[in-house]
């Protein structure tokens, strides 16, 4: 359970970013990923006047792993985790039509300019924004992050109307353990009522 009740989403994420060279974006964005519950924060090639990033009030590193890599070859993510790239480049996946992996890293680029090309060939997805012109890397990582949340996250269903949702989130209830024997004659059972 999270401090506001609902219930933590399986799977992991990391969240980082590559070249970046202003200490408060890095602030913000690793307090961001923090609050958003970041499993670990990774820089690639930052520079090395961000030793002690502004703005992290929370205090990031001392909560959260943190990786610092000096360049994409030196990169080590976990076996099963998917990078994926945060860019505006044509065959770019709009950020609402993306399937979140359940194991992901995330990483963003530098405040003037786009992720390496050598980044960019590591990646297993990159995504969009889907905005007129580039925002801060601090804001297009907690847009990220709260697009993860609501895709992974247990929240009650938005309504079709504005206002609260009607129903609340529904508990998972854990059953007994099921044996294969035991679907398949449910599955047999199923099929001869639907015959008749």
């Amino acid at each position: 359970m999270t401090n506001d009740g609902s219930q933590r989403p399986r799977g992991y994420f990391g969240v980082g970013v590559e070249g970046i060279s202003k200490a408060m974006n890095l602030g913000n964005l690793m307090r961001s990923a923090h609050a958003f519950g970041a499993s670990f924060f990774f820089t690639v090639d930052a520079r090395r006047t961000l030793v002690r990033p502004k703005s992290d009030t929370s205090r990031t590193p001392e909560q959260v792993p943190l990786y610092n890599w000096t360049h994409v070859e030196a990169m080590q993510l976990p076996i099963g985790c998917s990078l994926v790239g945060v860019e505006l480049t044509e065959d770019a996946i709009d950020l609402p039509s993306f399937g979140h992996p359940r194991r992901a890293a995330y990483v963003l680029g530098p405040e003037r300019g786009s992720l390496s090309a050598e980044m960019q060939a590591q990646c297993d997805h990159i995504i969009r924004i889907p905005t007129a012109f580039c925002i801060n890397v601090a804001t297009a990582g907690a847009i990220v992050m709260y697009d993860r949340l609501r895709a992974h996250g247990k929240f009650a269903v938005r309504p079709v109307h504005e206002g609260a949702p009607s129903d609340p989130v529904h508990e998972h209830v854990h059953g007994g353990p099921r044996y294969r024997m035991q679907r398949q004659a449910e599955i047999r059972e199923r099929a001869g009522k639907d015959s008749k």
